[in-house]
């Protein structure tokens, strides 16, 4: 499989990968004329509910990985999941968000999940 990385949105590159907006919200203070990426999977975002109890605390990081990664694997084989596993397969993959501490929001969670679910749940 191609790469996958994690960025901050604004900060990569085109050319370094298929960039994927994986937040749920529309990210602030980004015109709809200044896209920054390419493709918007926002249905492979944490569900709303489980976003406003995580609030960007790091302190609840660990049950908030816990539990989106739950929230993920009740979206294997729904038409985002698909499209994800499609691009990955074809190009290195960037995935954005808007979150300043990039390290503690979704993005990496889904890498994770991806480079451990994709291979089992392959397109061919």
């Amino acid at each position: 499989m191609n790469s996958i990385g994690v960025a901050r949105i604004g900060t990569v590159e085109a050319g370094k990968g298929h960039r994927i907006l994986v937040d749920r919200l529309w990210p602030r203070g980004i015109h709809k004329t200044d896209v920054l990426w390419e493709t918007w999977l926002k249905d492979l975002a944490p569900s709303t509910r489980l976003r406003q109890g995580y609030g960007h605390n790091p302190e609840r990081y660990a049950a908030f990985r816990e539990q989106y990664w739950k929230e993920l694997t009740e979206l294997i084989g729904s038409p985002g999941w698909e499209t994800l596993l499609t691009l990955w397969q074809t190009n290195p993959i960037v995935l954005v968000t808007a979150s300043r501490d990039v390290d503690h929001s979704q993005a990496p969670i889904l890498r994770d999940f991806l480079q451990t679910m994709g291979d089992r749940s392959r397109v061919d």
